[in-house]
């Protein structure tokens, strides 16, 4: 059995952040250690984070063992948190230091309590009071022995940090040190939350009694867009709280988080911690520390925020769980949704899948038993599931550069005329996706890719969404030198919102795209004003489709239904179908009934026909059956093998030298397909050659995997990757 604790001078091993294959033997500090101690060690000439793993093995002569140099001040890494990231490696195939850098991704965790300035109200009087004067000490008051910061005081007092600086100078306002870090304010679960319906009250209890049995299950809230599936989960993380155990709720955008936060302190009268990209520094830090020592009850974050530190987790919600964004696509390739059911397994926590048009994996583990399967048919209040139709545009008689058909834009025009919102939506960023020579017909590509680059007119330059390289709009053609030839070619959003302000020239045209914003804040900001009524039509990508509210939106028109139906992609069609039933819940949220308009050259389309025809169900059969016929998921197992390097020779010698020696895949009935070049053959002047590996449901695939890419000798620049469960394929 392994120690809790080492005695100073015994062998430890500890696990670092550094890209290495395997923990390293250090001496335990003076005053001992506990298993899990997040330590300070050297390594070579410098000092590196670890954590100890377990006892050392010994294999090393002990005089030259390195003594670990100190002890970090804060909470040791749980024993179900190891378990999880040694489970969570094993499956994707991620080495140790890769899976612990995702456990520590917040800065200066060895840095003593960081201290910020404060100020309260101070025993004296100032000499002279004045008008600004006095609203700074009415307001510090009002807020009895409350502190604040200088910015927070000199902003809700309305005055500026000198008059809060001169106050301090007469002792009218204390100043003082007080630590960064500080607990979040408590939640109060016995708050009442909003009405519910007899299907949401239904749905509410179900999922409270099983996070109050403190036992681990996973439920698919399957709910129409509308429904109020956030009502229900926030009852499950109402009644996890009251049972003392924290809660995570993972959303699949970092814009949906200003309105569900709101929700969420309406409901529990304070704000949750709150972990994506666009948290400072001093805020991440403050989060980890404080979901460690229990002092964060519920955390609102994207997929990273699934490897935060918990005392004590008791539910994870994957909110619209169906979302590809769950899948990290690069460093450690997993998928938070899988990872969010092994992680509550491990600590006997519930799970809940929310979403209005689940993943085939999910629906198939519902039916099969696996998961629990509850159902919301109906609409919150009023609101009533929108019209579905489709625009043949075979029959519509558009010139080249228009996109919006004729019907599409009186249907918008009746709109504008009820002073209500209607929405055109297009799931391509930028204002053209190519740009094409009239002379010659070169498009222009990226320098570092096989990619074509978008031009983002708002950027005034061409972008490539593969790499992020950019360049500016060339005048003259980089093939033949023609001048002034160069077109683009096909429509994105900011060139759909061109042609939007041109044919309503009386209407706030807004564009939603994730890439126009030079913040999260911004992009969150833009779509409060939205909902508040700040435009007439709003213009978007895909971010639109996901969770947001637009009360007086009631019509969407989708520019290009066939766009997710080309190409090979697996779930080409489950993606296509969850988009347009997405895109189309925006509509009629409210009072007023929605329309959805479907522009399309394929309206017998199957996945058209499902989608008008609102019969779920019957896709979920039809896909399920055609995957289990072809063997591939959730029906099959499939792994993605990505060999890229500089040289293209050296990429296809190695990528062949795996496709002749797959005897470690054929024992357990694997089969190898390629290799070829990806779709994208070179990125970042890397270039991909991708391996397919197939194998039965119930195989043991990745260790398989692994010992068949453990004969490889990667030389140089040469790197593998592993994909288990490839979401995507280029």
């Amino acid at each position: 059995m392994t120690p809790s604790f080492f005695d100073e001078g015994a062998l430890v091993a500890v696990l670092t952040t550094q890209p290495l294959d395997r923990a390293l033997d250090y001496k335990a500090p003076e005053g001992g250690c506990h298993l899990g101690a997040f330590v300070e060690v050297p390594l070579g000439p410098r000092k590196v984070l670890g954590v100890v793993w377990g006892p050392g093995k010994g294999d090393y002569d002990y005089a030259k063992v390195r003594s670990v140099m100190r002890v970090l001040d804060v909470a040791p890494m749980r024993d179900e948190m190891r378990a999880f990231l040694e489970k969570a490696a094993a499956y994707t195939l991620t080495p140790m230091p890769a899976m612990l850098r995702l456990a520590t991704r917040a800065p200066g965790l060895g840095d003593p309590p960081s201290m910020r300035k404060v100020y309260r109200r101070g025993p004296s009087e100032p000499d002279r009071m004045t008008d600004a004067r006095r609203r700074v000490l009415e307001f510090l008051a009002e807020y009895g022995d409350l502190a604040f910061t200088l910015k927070e005081l000199a902003d809700l007092s309305g005055v500026t940090s000198s008059v809060i600086k001169g106050l301090v100078k007469q002792g009218a306002v204390a100043e003082e040190d007080s630590p960064r870090d500080l607990p979040f304010a408590p939640m109060d679960p016995g708050r009442p939350g909003k009405a519910l319906t007899e299907d949401q009250a239904r749905a509410a209890g179900h999922i409270s009694a099983a996070v109050k049995a403190g036992t681990y299950g996973t439920t698919l809230l399957r709910g129409v867009t509308g429904s109020g599936k956030t009502e229900v989960y926030l009852e499950a993380v109402a009644a996890c709280l009251a049972a003392g155990r924290q809660a995570l709720v993972l959303l699949p955008e970092i814009a949906l988080t200003a309105e569900f936060l709101k929700r969420v302190e309406e409901r529990f009268g304070a704000r949750p911690a709150e972990w994506h990209s666009g948290a400072t520094m001093t805020e991440r830090r403050r989060i980890w520390r404080m979901v460690g020592q229990g002092n964060a009850q519920l955390v609102i974050g994207a997929r990273s925020a699934l490897f935060l530190p918990y005392q004590n987790l008791g539910l994870i919600v994957v909110d619209e769980e169906h979302d590809t964004s769950y899948k990290q696509e690069d460093g450690v390739l997993y998928n938070a949704r899988d990872m969010a059911v092994l992680r509550a397994s491990l600590l006997g926590a519930q799970v809940v899948l929310a979403s209005a048009t689940p993943s085939l994996e999910s629906w198939a583990n519902a039916e099969s038993g696996k998961y629990t399967r509850l159902d919301l048919e109906a609409r919150f209040g009023p609101a009533v599931m929108p019209t579905m139709q489709t625009i043949d545009m075979r029959g519509e008689k558009l010139p080249s550069n228009r996109w919006v058909s004729d019907t599409l834009k009186r249907a918008v025009d009746q709109r504008l005329e009820n002073g209500e919102q209607a929405m055109l939506f297009l799931n391509r960023r930028g204002y053209a996706p190519i740009t094409l020579c009239r002379a010659c017909g070169h498009q222009v590509g990226c320098d570092q890719c096989d990619a074509r680059m978008v031009e983002h007119r708002f950027l005034k330059r061409l972008m490539c969404h593969q790499c992020g390289e950019t360049k500016p709009m060339p005048t003259t053609c980089p093939s033949c030198e023609a001048e002034d030839r160069m077109a683009p070619v096909g429509p994105g959003v900011e060139r759909l919102g061109e042609e939007a302000t041109a044919l309503f020239p009386d209407a706030r045209v807004a564009v939603l795209s994730s890439d126009m914003y030079g913040s999260a804040r911004a992009l969150k900001a833009e779509i409060e004003g939205i909902a508040m009524g700040g435009a007439d039509v709003i213009i978007g990508t895909q971010l639109v489709a996901k969770g947001h509210n637009f009360p007086n939106l009631t019509l969407v028109g989708v520019i290009d239904s066939d766009l997710g139906l080309q190409g090979s992609d697996l779930r080409a069609a489950e993606r296509t179908f969850q988009l347009m039933r997405q895109v189309a819940g925006r509509a009629g949220r409210a009072e007023k009934p929605g329309t959805a308009l479907l522009q399309t050259y394929q309206p017998e389309h199957p996945v058209i026909r499902a989608i008008l025809a609102g019969d779920e169900e019957g896709f979920w059969r039809a896909e399920a059956a055609e995957r289990e016929a072809a063997g591939v998921p959730p029906y099959g197992r499939m792994a993605g093998i990505i060999l890229s390097g500089p040289d293209v020779a050296q990429v296809f010698d190695a990528a062949n030298a795996l496709a002749r020696n797959t005897g470690a895949l054929a024992r357990v009935g694997a089969q190898v397909f390629g290799p070829a070049p990806a779709p994208i053959a070179r990125i970042r002047g890397r270039h991909r050659v991708r391996l397919l590996v197939k194998a039965g449901k119930g195989v043991a695939l990745q260790g398989a995997i692994a010992q068949w890419v453990g004969q490889l000798r990667l030389k140089g620049e040469l790197r593998l990757a592993v994909d288990i469960d490839p979401q995507s394929f280029y």
